[in-house]
């Protein structure tokens, strides 16, 4: 079976990582490279959906995405246990009318001794927002080092 350090047990240090590593994969918008990181029986739940497995997490992201676009997306670590991490979120994106939007939630994840997703629960609400109003304005891709997180930007 494939390994995705870092693995369980988690530290501070580790579950932060997790949460970056995370972050940049989603940023890619890339649903091959996303679903790498779920087991093959991953259990979702994500708004009104609760996909299961690899191939039914891609189908869900390649439609989140040609919904969602130009999205930029910001995780936090919340808290930690052994082989578990709660973060929060933000992401902005537009509908194809041009309607902005700043989405906010919660995910939980259960991993498995191999650094692997097993379990993702999460929760999301969308706040429509004036395209003036966006704070995440980094060049498609992975958030760069230096741009502010959730934290420090009040959100």
């Amino acid at each position: 079976m494939d390994t995705k350090p870092p693995l369980p047990p988690f530290t501070a240090e580790t579950a932060a990582q997790k949460v970056r590593m995370a972050e940049d994969a989603w940023n890619s918008r890339d649903p091959d490279r996303v679903v790498q990181v779920y087991t093959e029986d991953s259990r979702w739940r994500n708004r009104t959906e609760f996909p299961v497995g690899r191939q039914q997490i891609k189908e869900f992201l390649q439609r989140k995405w040609a919904k969602e676009l130009d999205y930029r997306l910001i995780k936090e670590l919340w808290a930690f246990t052994e082989n578990r991490i709660a973060v929060r979120f933000a992401y902005e994106w537009h509908d194809d009318a041009g309607n902005w939007f700043r989405s906010y939630g919660n995910e939980n994840w259960e991993f498995n001794a191999f650094g692997l997703m097993q379990r993702r629960f999460a929760s999301i609400n969308d706040l429509p927002i004036k395209e003036g109003e966006r704070l995440f304005h980094w060049p498609l891709g992975r958030r760069p080092d230096d741009h502010a997180g959730l934290t420090e930007l009040g959100l």
